[in-house]
C-alpha cells in the first residue's frame, strides 16, 4: 500500500511520529516539496534525529529514499546533513538516497535575496525562514532556475552559476541590498556538486518502476497543508503545494498510485509566525505553555495556540482527500475542565463553513465555539481505545464529525507505543 501522509493545519503537528511508524514496513521513502525550511524530528534506535531534505528512510536499512523533482535542494545544507547524519553512524549511499535531476538548486544567493525582499516588505512581512524557499521556486517558474541535472556537469555548471549570480545581484541592487560576492556561491555549489552528483537521477521512473513491482512507497508531506500556496492563507503560505496534489507533481507519480492519505492534526490548534489564525487564545496558549509545551525545538519560542479548528480541518481534509486524521497531543487537555471545538466561523452576518480567501476578511472572522466536558484525567498510560476516559472518546468522535474526517488514532505520549486506533 503506497501511502500519503500530509499536516493537516500549519506545520508542527506531529507528522514525524506518524512517519516513523509507517517507514518500518515502506521499501521507498519519497519527499516531493519544500526545501530546507521544513524538518522532521524522529527517534530511531534510541536516537533523535533532526531531518531537513533527507527522507526519514535513510535511517533504516533497506530503504531507498527519494527527493523528489518539486523539492528544492541547497546543495551545500543537503551536504551538511548527510555528514551530521553520517557522524551519528548512518549509511548513505548513490543506493539508498536518490536525488531527482528535475528538482531546483537553492543558490546562498537565493538566501540573499529572500532577506532583502522580507526587509523590504516592512510592517508587512510575511515570516519567511530566510533560507532562499521563494526566491528558488519563483526562478523556476520565470524559467530561468539552476536544477540538480546542472550540477552532473562541472563545466556548465560554472556557467549556468555566472549567469544567474549577475542577474541575482541587479535583483539585491535594486533592492538596496549589497552585492554579493560571486566566488562564495561558486566555491560553494562547485564543492557541494563533487559529493551529490553520484546520487542525481532520473528518480521518476524509479518510483513508478517500485510501484509496479508491488513496493510499499510512503510520501512524506513537509510543512502543513494550510501553507500551500494555492490552498493556504494567502500571502502567508509557503513557495510550494504542500497538499496531497503537491506530492504527484512533486514527485512525478499519478494520483492512482497512491492507496491512502492520512492528515496528521493536533488535537488543537498550534501556528508559527505570521498570518490568521482565528481560534488563538490566550487562555489555553497559557495553559499549554505552562505545562511545558508548544515551544519551538530550534528557537525555544512559544507557538501560537488555539482550540481545535474544524473550519480549518473540514477545508483541510476536503482539498486533500483525507481517508483518515491522525490525531496528535490529546493528552496535552487532560487537565481541561471544558474543550472547545470551533464549528464555524462568523463573519458579519454570515456564518462560513469553510475559510474565506481574503486577508481582510479572515480578519473579520470570529470562531462558533462547540463546548466539550473535559475528562481531567491523565491518558498517556491508556494503551486501547477502552481504557480511554468516556469523555475523551466523546470529544475524540465529536472531533471527526465537525471535520468531516473519522479519526483512526490518537496519540496519548510522544512515543510510538504511546498511539491508539480508534475503532470504526
Amino acid at each position: 500500500m503506497n501511502t500519503l501522509v500530509i499536516g493537516s493545519q500549519w506545520g508542527d503537528e506531529g507528522k514525524g511520529k506518524v512517519i516513523d511508524f509507517l517507514t518500518e514496513t515502506a521499501d521507498f521513502v519519497v519527499r516531493s516539496q519544500g526545501g530546507s525550511n521544513a524538518g522532521h524530528t524522529v527517534i530511531a534506535n534510541g536516537k533523535k534525529y533532526v531531518l531537513h531534505l533527507v527522507p526519514s528512510g535513510i535511517l533504516w536499512p533497506g530503504k531507498v529514499n527519494v527527493i523528489g523533482n518539486g523539492v528544492v535542494i541547497n546543495p551545500t545544507s543537503l551536504v551538511e546533513e548527510m555528514t551530521y547524519l553520517r557522524n551519528l553512524g548512518v549509511t548513505i549511499t548513490p543506493e539508498n538516497l536518490i536525488i531527482s535531476d528535475r528538482a531546483h538548486v537553492v543558490l546562498p544567493i537565493h538566501k540573499e535575496i529572500d532577506a532583502a525582499q522580507e526587509e523590504a516588505l516592512g510592517e508587512h512581512k510575511i515570516g519567511t525562514t530566510k533560507q532562499g524557499i521563494g526566491p528558488t521556486y519563483a526562478d523556476k517558474a520565470r524559467r530561468i532556475g539552476i536544477r540538480m541535472i546542472d550540477l552532473a556537469d562541472p563545466e556548465r555548471l560554472r556557467t549556468v552559476l555566472e549567469a544567474r549570480i549577475e542577474t541575482a545581484n541587479d535583483e539585491l541592487a535594486r533592492l538596496g541590498w549589497p552585492k554579493a560576492d560571486p566566488q562564495v556561491t561558486l566555491d560553494a555549489v562547485m564543492a557541494a556538486a563533487d559529493v551529490l552528483r553520484p546520487h542525481i537521477t532520473n528518480t521518476i521512473p524509479a518510483i513508478n518502476r517500485a510501484i509496479k513491482a508491488g513496493k510499499t512507497v510512503l510520501f512524506e508531506g513537509a510543512q502543513g497543508a494550510m501553507l500551500d500556496i494555492d490552498f493556504g492563507t494567502y500571502p502567508f503560505v509557503t513557495s510550494s503545494n504542500t497538499s496531497a496534489g503537491g506530492c504527484c507533481t512533486g514527485s512525478g507519480v499519478p494520483p492512482t498510485s497512491i492507496d491512502k492519505i492520512i492528515g496528521v492534526c493536533k488535537a488543537y490548534t498550534t501556528r508559527v509566525g505570521a498570518g490568521p489564525m482565528v481560534t488563538e487564545d490566550a487562555e489555553i496558549a497559557d495553559y499549554l505553555h505552562g505545562l511545558g509545551r508548544e515551544f519551538g525545538a530550534t528557537t525555544g519560542r512559544p507557538r501560537r495556540c488555539g482550540w481545535a479548528d474544524g473550519v480549518v480541518l473540514r477545508y483541510s481534509s476536503m482539498f486533500n482527500g483525507f481517508d483518515e486524521m491522525a490525531m496528535t497531543n490529546l493528552d496535552g487537555l487532560d487537565e481541561c475542565e471544558t474543550i472547545k471545538i470551533c464549528t464555524g466561523y462568523r463573519c458579519g452576518d454570515e456564518i462560513l463553513e469553510f475559510p474565506p480567501a481574503l486577508m481582510e476578511d479572515w480578519a473579520k472572522c470570529e470562531p462558533v465555539y462547540e463546548s466539550i466536558p473535559g475528562w481531567k484525567q491523565d491518558i498517556s498510560k491508556c494503551t486501547t481505545w477502552e481504557e480511554l476516559p468516556e469523555a475523551c472518546k466523546a470529544y475524540v468522535k465529536r472531533f471527526g464529525e465537525v471535520i468531516g474526517c473519522p479519526v483512526g488514532t490518537v496519540g496519548v505520549g510522544p512515543d510510538r507505543e504511546q498511539t491508539i486506533a480508534v475503532p470504526h
